[in-house]
């Protein structure tokens, strides 16, 4: 939906389009708290992603053509301040109506918000001046990109599971793919009106700000994926603990929207420093966490993940500036749209790939430390010996309170085995930013100015 809102956007008119997309969203959200199980509310789900899908872009593309060029930076500060606080409130109060009420209420939520949006888009948003023609849509070309990015994320989640190519599922749907995106990309460079304009990477520092939008998109999304199922599964948080500890995060992210965008709006230093500094503070907090141990409670968190705040406020504008910048008015539709689908992607690829390699190497962990539990081993053994006396004095017999004891110390060895399983997780993504801080260098060349219509790419 992302790659398409541009020429949905042109062909039923920005504001209709905008609209229509918080009216599906919202009857979806209805729908999605209406079900009555798992598969009813995956479908749901997919009708929520049609509905969404074009809000992001359409609302930025609206943002750029309502202020003037100078105002852009702090527009898009003070657009990013609600993008921020959304996910900042989400989940603590998603955590407590979860506790309190039902998860159904979660979904529920969206619908006084929903109809505020749609009578306020229709009492305020206008049709742009300059009309942007809508071409046919290029639904081949549509089918192939659904077909390859689907079949990528879903060998990715299900690879280790059915055994990787050792699967007919597997090999056929990797077939697929490595076709789809192929001929995807074919037709993207060879077709007069192209729903993704490829094109655009051959200037170079739109190529590597879009590849930066892959990177950005891996680290947030995999490490915000991976707290919450770590906080809730294994250091047996509850939903709304959980939200309360990323909340704080959140919102030091919102804080230093307005204080980037006026940094950038005096252009004494270049953005790409800030960028760097973001990139380095966010392997700072991937650090902190890669030191992780079981009994790390929410004071843990706070400090790494005030210290990610700051770094995604460091990065979201000056990133999105440096990307745009070498773009003309009439390519800024397609390079925002091209930028939020890599980002997207780099976010489903995260996701994906981050939870293979739980999945992978939680079993070596936990092979290494299990070896290790064994009657020949006199820490082990005088572990089970005070086990074991632990359910003697409780009543047990002999023989249950001996196999009590391995049951107990087998699952201490798998605790800290997923422990350290994150760890390394987290020490990954981490390594990914950092490593990826010199090639900022590739966006050295002519200053960068601010796009007379440069959208902003964040979530």
């Amino acid at each position: 939906m992302i790659t398409m809102s541009g020429w949905l956007s042109a062909k039923l008119g920005r504001r209709n389009y905008f609209a229509a997309s918080i009216v599906v969203f919202t009857i979806a959200s209805v729908l999605c708290g209406l079900s009555t199980n798992v598969w009813e509310l995956v479908f749901f789900r997919v009708l929520q992603g049609i509905g969404g899908g074009g809000l992001l872009t359409t609302a930025q593309s609206i943002l750029i053509q309502t202020f003037p060029k100078e105002d852009i930076g702090i527009a898009n500060a003070i657009f990013g301040l609600g993008v921020i606080i959304g996910p900042s409130i989400g989940p603590t109060l998603g955590g407590y109506i979860t506790d309190n009420l039902s998860w159904n209420w979660v979904f529920y939520i969206n619908i006084p918000f929903g109809i505020a949006a749609t009578v306020l888009t229709y009492l305020y948003i206008k049709e742009p001046v300059e009309k942007i023609l809508a071409g046919r849509m290029d639904w081949l070309a549509l089918i192939m990109l659904i077909v390859g990015i689907g079949g990528l994320q879903i060998i990715l989640e299900k690879g280790e599971e059915k055994d990787w190519f050792d699967s007919s599922f597997i090999t056929i749907m990797t077939t697929a793919a490595v076709l789809c995106l192929i001929g995807f990309i074919w037709r993207q460079l060879t077709v007069s009106q192209p729903i993704l304009d490829l094109r655009l990477l051959r200037r170079r520092r739109f190529a590597v700000g879009t590849l930066f939008n892959f990177i950005l998109g891996f680290g947030l999304f995999a490490s915000v994926f991976l707290i919450p199922v770590f906080c809730q599964t294994i250091l047996g948080f509850t939903a709304s603990q959980t939200g309360l500890l990323l909340m704080p995060g959140s919102i030091m992210t919102g804080f230093m929207m307005p204080i980037v965008g006026g940094l950038l709006k005096k252009n004494a230093i270049s953005p790409i420093w800030y960028a760097a500094a973001g990139f380095l503070l966010f392997f700072g907090f991937s650090y902190g966490l890669s030191n992780i141990t079981p009994d790390a409670g929410p004071d843990y968190f706070f400090w790494p993940l005030i210290i990610r705040g700051i770094g995604m406020g460091l990065i979201f504008i000056p990133l999105t500036t440096v990307t745009l910048a070498d773009l003309s008015p009439v390519e800024i539709p397609q390079g925002s749209a091209l930028s939020n689908t890599i980002r997207q992607l780099g976010g489903t690829f995260g996701t994906a790939i981050m939870t293979t390699y739980i999945s992978t190497r939680s079993v070596l962990h936990i092979s290494r430390l299990t070896d290790n539990l064994s009657i020949y081993n006199p820490i082990s053994a005088e572990r089970i010996r005070q086990y074991t006396g632990l359910f003697l004095s409780k009543g047990d017999a002999l023989a249950a309170a001996t196999a009590k004891a391995y049951r107990l110390l087998q699952g201490g060895a798998i605790k800290q085995a997923m422990v350290m399983t994150y760890a390394d997780s987290f020490l990954i993504i981490g390594g990914f930013f950092l490593v990826c801080i010199p090639l900022l260098l590739l966006f050295i060349g002519k200053k960068i100015e601010a796009p007379a219509h440069a959208e902003m790419v964040m979530e």
